[in-house]
C-alpha cells in the first residue's frame, strides 16, 4: 500500500505489521466461528437432556441471575428477539422448564422463573459445560488464557459502548 500500510479504522500500533492487520481483519469472523463451534459441541452433548442451544442458554441465564429476570431482559441477555423469545418461553413453559409470573408495575410485564424440573437439570448443564470447557482449553498456558479473557472483556466493553 502506498500509505505505508495504514488503513482506516486501524490504530497506529496495528498498522506496522501486515500480519497483525490480517489477523485483525478476521477477528470478528474468528470470534463468531469459535463461539458457534463451542456452542454446537455443547448442544450435541446436551441433546440427551432434550435441550436445544436456546433452551439451555435460557436456563443458565435464569439460574445465574441473582434475581428473577423480566422477559425483555432475558431476551437481551440471550440475544433473541422479543417475539422469538416469547415463542420459546411458551414452549419451555409447556414442557415444564420455566414459569412466568407477574412482575413490575405493568400487568403485561412478566418475570421468568425456573421450575423444580429445571433446577434439577442445571447441575448437569453446568457439569457438561465445564467438562467441554476443560477439554477445549486443555494445554493452553494459563497466561494465554488470562490475556485472552482480558482482551475479550475489553473488546466487549468497547462493542457495548458503541451502541
Amino acid at each position: 500500500m502506498s500509505d505505508g500500510g495504514h488503513r482506516p479504522g486501524h490504530t497506529e500500533a496495528h498498522t506496522m505489521d501486515p500480519a497483525i492487520n490480517e489477523m485483525i481483519d478476521h477477528l470478528g469472523q474468528l470470534l463468531g466461528e469459535t463461539a458457534r463451534a463451542w456452542r454446537a459441541n455443547l448442544d450435541r452433548r446436551l441433546r440427551p437432556l432434550n435441550l436445544s442451544g436456546a433452551r439451555w442458554l435460557v436456563l443458565l441465564h435464569l439460574a445465574r441471575s441473582p434475581e428473577p429476570l423480566m422477559q425483555k431482559d432475558l431476551a437481551e441477555r440471550v440475544g433473541i428477539g422479543g417475539p422469538s423469545l416469547v415463542a420459546l418461553l411458551d414452549r419451555m413453559a409447556g414442557d415444564g422448564w420455566i414459569e412466568r409470573r407477574p412482575g413490575g408495575g405493568d400487568r403485561r410485564s412478566k418475570t421468568v422463573h425456573l421450575t423444580a424440573r429445571a433446577r434439577r437439570v442445571i447441575p448437569r448443564i453446568e457439569e457438561t459445560a465445564g467438562a467441554l470447557r476443560r477439554e477445549l482449553l486443555a494445554g493452553l498456558p494459563q497466561e494465554d488464557l488470562r490475556c485472552c479473557v482480558r482482551v475479550l472483556r475489553r473488546i466487549r466493553r468497547s462493542a457495548e459502548s458503541c451502541q
